[in-house]
């Protein structure tokens, strides 16, 4: 009856002209432990967005109008592109500016975060401050897992975050140049509840959905039908089983990109981070449209 009355009042259309599948994973929000002053343990910073950083728009007209979001910083007078992962973390372009809003333990899980866009700063004294997304460093982000793919380091068949982690920890030597190479860089910012999708609305777990902004409408009602991973009691992978729901799409992120992309969101801690990291499934995505009333 509910599917019924849902059909009699939207139309539903496909994410893309053609019949076509799109690839769905998932992300989530990372708990990790962390403090508000570094130390000998805590050295690895989580900034807040630079004052120097300037994200602009450019917009060309030929031959079709087009605009473009650029981010950089003056220097000398001459807009530059704003500072890469390298420069940030390995040459230390920001350190010591007072952009540090916290630091934390493992380079590995400041990494994810930064995938992630939002997480849980685990204090030690005991409390949970969440971090949400507040900009970017514009730089074009890179997947490590496909280079790690494509150097033959993993098999595609294998890949998964949980995969992508152990290699890094079993690979410290590999660690740095990898990160590397994705350039792209996030700033947080603390928040009073989130984790915030692109809308600045809290997100919810299985029902919130990240899409490419420049093909999908913000915030419409969507229906997705694909695969997701059954895990045992040990976060194990045991299976896969059919599901389909409806979802809002009310987020975004430099990784979901084009129209045969999108992620769901699966909540915090570390079941949510098994269930989304193994999440890698073909399916089918459908746009709700209210139907018109009347000629």
């Amino acid at each position: 009856m509910l599917g019924e009355a849902i059909r009699s009042r939207f139309d539903f259309f496909p994410s893309m002209d053609e019949p076509a599948e799109i690839l769905l994973t998932g992300y989530y929000q990372p708990v990790m432990e962390s403090s508000l002053t570094s130390s000998e343990v805590f050295r690895f910073p989580v900034y807040g967005k630079p004052k120097d950083l300037v994200e602009a728009e450019m917009v060309t007209l030929l031959p079709e109008r087009r605009a473009e979001k650029i981010v950089g910083f003056l220097d000398q007078g001459q807009f530059v592109p704003y500072f890469s992962r390298h420069e940030i973390d390995r040459l230390g372009a920001l350190k010591g500016k007072g952009y540090e809003i916290a630091w934390v333990k493992d380079p590995v899980n400041l990494f994810f975060l930064h995938i992630q866009g939002s997480g849980l700063l685990k204090l030690e004294d005991g409390r949970l401050v969440p971090v949400n997304y507040s900009a970017s460093n514009g730089r074009p982000y890179k997947s490590i897992g496909r280079l790690l793919i494509d150097s033959g380091k993993i098999s595609e068949g294998e890949l998964s975050m949980q995969r992508l982690r152990r290699y890094l920890m079993e690979h410290p030597e590999e660690r740095d140049s990898l990160f590397d190479q994705n350039e792209s860089y996030v700033f947080f910012r603390f928040v009073k509840e989130g984790p915030l999708g692109s809308l600045e609305v809290p997100l919810t777990p299985g029902r919130s959905l990240a899409t490419d902004a420049q093909f999908f409408p913000k915030g419409a009602l969507a229906f997705v039908a694909a695969e997701r991973p059954v895990l045992d009691t040990a976060g194990n992978l045991v299976g896969w089983q059919p599901f389909s729901r409806f979802v809002v799409n009310q987020d975004t992120g430099s990784a979901i990109q084009g129209p045969k992309r999108a992620d769901l969101y699966f909540g915090s801690g570390d079941a949510a981070g098994s269930a989304a990291g193994f999440l890698k499934s073909s399916g089918r995505l459908f746009i709700l449209v209210k139907k018109k009333s009347g000629p």
